[in-house]
């Protein structure tokens, strides 16, 4: 959904006006939680009053969480699926440390989310699922409804099962199917307690529900009932309201990392004028990459479904040798298995982009969590010396500069890049200002039209380098009198010829890696408010980039000086990063590894990187990094 900036979202306000007085209380920032089992649509819930807050003008910020069975016990811990949304009326940069607000849908969700809610915050209950045996199910001894357990908070108890069967009770479902639209009805209720749009849920219904109208007018009543609660019941005395945020002036959408990495390429293949193949095998948290760019045919995109993930890169390479930009994507299980067609890239040196959207690992690991733990396997993950560009987008709309950005440097330079995604990245959300197409970069490129031996021979030499950028000429097959060779074993400088000589093997080895060396990276750039008095420097990669963020704003906050910088290009580093790194006391870096970047600066720069890692499935929060960098700081400050 898109809205303009600074428009009209608050008229939204008077869509269903209150007919009893309630008290408005103003906020600048509201973080939910909706949490329940993974039957109870929560991922829905979550994101329809996401999209009503991005329609309404807020800086918004996302986190799903769901479980990585496909279907876990019911009422059980493990099968635990929420959606935290963190809209305000200024810029945020993270979905939120601990919920303001949580709607738990059943015992299993209230016991694995309360510990999160601070206290004094508002937790909203569905009574109806608290029985005996759900409350046995996660270890409650006695009802946490009814002893201290939540003595300090504030407290709504909901019979949501109840009501939104009564309201359903006319249109003629079964009881199993009007409790489905409890979700809806819990979106209706918090869309009320902070004057939400309801327009575009209903007119959402209508359409996902096009084929089946009972089922959507079922859900709209649902709704409306929840809506209609909050208003007459007085359990609830306060309303409260989030002004639009002040955003640069523009057209916005909400929209996900993966999306965002799917829309990029769509524009990079626009932008070069080349045909894209994706060529990829379905893998959590990666699968919507695909599943969004199968939509998209008429801008010259072909999916293709793999049946394993060699072949789905196999397919992408052989795009790129056939003249097209070849895409994969995965997860890191995936990049495993495609590591000798990657190095067949990095040989061959035909433009490709792997994308890698982490997860917990090894192996199977944690499917649906996130990790930043494939940063060295994305360096050195293949046989042989076979260097290939990396960077990482920070956030999820950030997905669509990086997905240009490794096209740009694929078909530029003739090699393989890898895009070091995650699935905090992939599956949040926030507001994304659409870009104007004429101000992307121009990515076309010039195929080898005529033979290029520089021995008069008068044939094609696939191996003749651009002197700036040493990338080789590309030529696509079947072009007259360009006949060359090319393939898995070591080439003759030029030719292109199999060559099994030592020194030809040591001069591709060091062109190739120079090549690489040789990528034009803009320097790094350091935000310091302080104007160069911080003696700490913050240094992330990827998805850390928010939490970072807002702790530095924190820090900041409490009169502390400190700086911080972001890494988007991981090979090659920025020209200048080795000066910034040598010109602080201190240098802090988080990762959600167990320090792996910190280990490539401590070996190329000699500096001693402080590594503060987290790898529990689960991002940083702000108030934990605060709480680092600030013992930090006073440790420098007290040598």
């Amino acid at each position: 959904m898109s809205t303009s900036a600074n428009g009209n979202g608050a008229d939204a306000l008077t869509a269903l006006s209150p007919a009893r007085q309630t008290e408005i209380s103003k906020l600048d920032r509201v973080v939910i939680r909706f949490a329940g089992d993974s039957g109870d649509g929560m991922q829905l819930t979550g994101d329809r009053f996401t999209s009503e807050a991005a329609a309404f003008g807020n800086d918004l910020s996302t986190m799903p969480n769901f479980p990585a069975e496909i279907r876990a016990p019911q009422g059980t811990i493990p099968g635990v699926s929420s959606f935290q949304v963190h809209f305000a009326d200024y810029d945020i940069l993270t979905p939120g440390d601990r919920p303001d607000v949580l709607v738990a849908m059943n015992p299993a969700a209230l016991k694995a989310n309360l510990s999160d809610v601070p206290h004094g915050g508002t937790v909203i209950v569905n009574t109806d699922e608290f029985s005996g045996r759900n409350m046995t199910k996660v270890g409650y001894d006695g009802n946490p409804l009814e002893d201290d357990t939540l003595a300090p908070f504030q407290v709504h108890k909901v019979a949501m099962s109840t009501l939104t069967r009564g309201a359903l009770e006319a249109t003629g479902l079964s009881k199993k199917d009007a409790e489905r639209a409890k979700n809806m009805f819990a979106l209706g209720l918090l869309s009320w307690m902070y004057h939400r749009p309801t327009e575009g849920t209903e007119a959402f219904l209508r359409e996902k529900f096009a084929k089946k109208p009972d089922i959507a007018e079922a859900n709209i009543l649902a709704f409306r009932a929840g809506w209609n609660y909050g208003e007459t019941t007085e359990s609830f005395a306060t309303t409260f309201q989030v002004a639009p945020a002040k955003l640069a002036r523009g057209t916005y959408r909400q929209i996900t990392g993966n999306t965002a990495l799917a829309y990029g390429l769509v524009a990079a293949g626009q932008r070069s004028g080349l045909p894209i193949l994706l060529g990829t095998y379905p893998i959590t948290p990666a699968s919507d990459v695909l599943h969004e760019l199968s939509k998209h045919k008429h801008f010259g995109i072909l999916t293709f479904q793999a049946e394993d993930e060699i072949a789905g890169i196999g397919a992408a390479l052989g795009a790129s040798y056939g003249g097209a930009l070849g895409v994969t994507s995965t997860s890191g299980p995936g990049v495993a298995l495609k590591s000798e067609t990657i190095g067949l890239g990095v040989m061959t040196e035909l433009p490709l982009v792997v994308i890698d959207v982490q997860r917990g690992g090894p192996s199977t690991g944690l499917p649906t969590k996130t990790e930043q733990a494939d940063l060295l396997q994305a360096l050195h993950g293949r046989n042989g010396e076979s260097p290939v560009p990396v960077i990482a987008p920070q956030t999820p709309a950030d997905c669509f500069d990086a997905a240009i950005e490794a096209t740009r440097i694929a078909l530029k330079y003739r090699t393989p890049v890898l895009l070091l995604s995650d699935g905090a990245i992939a599956n949040g959300s926030e507001p994304w200002l659409i870009p104007d197409v004429d101000s992307l970069p121009d990515l076309r490129v010039e195929f080898a039209k005529e033979p290029n031996a520089t021995d008069g021979s008068g044939e094609f030499w696939p191996y003749v380098r651009d002197p700036e950028t040493l990338a080789r000429a590309w030529a696509v097959p079947g072009t007259a009198g360009l006949q060359h060779r090319i393939g898995g074993l070591e080439k003759a400088d030029g030719t292109g010829h199999i060559s099994y000589d030592p020194d030809n093997h040591d001069k591709m080895v060091r062109l190739r890696q120079a090549k690489i060396d040789g990528i034009d990276v803009p320097d790094l750039v350091v935000d310091d408010p302080s104007g160069g008095k911080a003696r700490v420097l913050a240094l992330g990669w990827g998805s850390t980039y928010g939490p970072i963020g807002a702790a530095c704003r924190r820090v900041r906050k409490q009169g502390m000086a400190i700086a911080q910088a972001h890494l988007r290009h991981l090979n090659p580093l920025p020209a200048n990063l080795g000066a910034i790194l040598n010109s602080y006391d201190t240098v802090v870096l988080p990762e959600m590894n167990l320090g792996q970047l910190a280990m490539v600066l401590r070996a190329k720069y000699l500096v001693d990187v402080h590594s503060y890692t987290k790898v529990a499935g689960l991002p940083f929060k702000a108030e934990e990094l605060q709480g680092v960098f600030t013992d930090i700081i006073k440790g420098v400050e007290g040598k």
